[in-house]
């Protein structure tokens, strides 16, 4: 633990011309005195740290020293990658590795250019979560990021509906959508031998443990190198999203209407029913259009935010509903 500071400690002065107590002891989350500490252990294995004293004093290398320690293991490479998505890697446990790896690439940098992840840092953030949702970091998450990482095959347990499941997995990838996490995995089942890929909501697993195959001896497995996640996830995202569109309504759309309906209700849905209108605009510049709902209370929600920008066709009972809703809202602002 002492020894990766040390190396952090080395790194951070290399990509900067001096840093202050305090500056340290907060980049390597250790007191002032600790930092004191280091700087002389450092300079007694021979590393040429000066300590510069008074207000503007601070900590710095001399000599134009420079550490050879820049080499990137394979976990900070990989992290590096997925530096853009911050509090990703800190729910999977890889942020002090992604740091890590951006201090050796700093110190790589020639002196002109190591402000170059700084800048960027200051002009793109990605914030994956949704608005008006407090994520929660599922406690397994961890331990199934080690699992993808490695390859390694898992028995887990998860709630499905009222029960527990159990089920031998192995996890080939992770999706981090509107602040909600999953796992897609290839599920090892009695029959077949060898299942078909499948998603997991990751806060639904109750226990994982790595598991070795009693044929092989081992508890990795081989990756199938036609799985392509991106696509595997945009195809089950399409997939799902036309799952749950179990019922239709006929409405009347504005052209305001129309240009807003991908925003109120299923985007894909929205596409689907705009695509297959035929009929042009009728004499008050209104299109008819049959949209795929999850269902009428659902429907009723959602085209609500389009105010008289639709009329319901059908059914019968939804569009009695918005009448009477327009009749309340009349006697409102009467």
């Amino acid at each position: 633990m002492r020894a990766a500071r040390l190396i952090k400690m080395v790194l951070l002065l290399q990509a900067r011309a001096s840093m202050t107590a305090a500056e340290l002891a907060r980049e390597l989350e250790v007191s002032e005195r600790t930092v004191t500490r280091d700087a002389q252990a450092l300079s007694e294995a021979g590393v040429p740290v000066y300590a510069d004293r008074g207000r503007a004093g601070g900590y710095r290398l001399i000599g134009g020293y420079r550490t050879r320690l820049t080499g990137l293991a394979r976990t900070e490479a990989e992290a590096l990658f997925l530096s853009g998505v911050p509090g990703a890697l800190r729910e999977m446990g890889l942020e002090d590795a992604a740091s890590a790896a951006r201090l050796k690439v700093s110190a790589a940098l020639l002196p002109s250019l190591r402000d170059a992840s700084r800048n960027a840092a200051q002009r793109f953030h990605l914030d994956a979560p949704s608005w008006f949702n407090e994520p929660k970091t599922p406690e397994l998450l961890p331990a199934i990021a080690d699992a993808v990482w490695d390859d390694r095959r898992i028995t887990a347990r998860y709630q499905r509906g009222d029960s527990e499941v159990e089920r031998v997995l192995e996890p080939y990838g992770l999706v981090l959508k509107a602040g909600v996490w999953y796992l897609c995995a290839r599920a090892r089942v009695p029959e077949p031998a060898t299942g078909s890929f499948r998603t997991y909501r990751i806060d639904r697993f109750t226990t994982v443990d790595v598991v070795t195959d009693a044929d092989t001896g081992s508890d990795r497995f081989v990756r199938d190198e036609d799985f392509d996640l991106p696509r595997y996830w945009d195809n089950q995202a399409e997939r799902f999203a036309r799952s749950i569109l179990r019922a239709e309504v006929v409405v009347r759309l504005s052209a305001e209407g129309t240009r807003r309906l991908p925003y109120v209700v299923d985007p894909i849905a929205a596409r689907d029913a705009l695509t297959a209108v035929t009929d042009g605009p009728d004499d008050h510049g209104r299109v008819t259009v049959t949209l795929g709902v999850e269902s009428e209370e659902v429907a009723h929600s959602q085209l609500t935010a389009l105010g008289p920008e639709v009329e319901v066709l059908a059914p019968e009972a939804l569009r009695a509903r918005f009448a009477d809703d327009a009749r309340r809202l009349a006697a409102l602002y009467t």
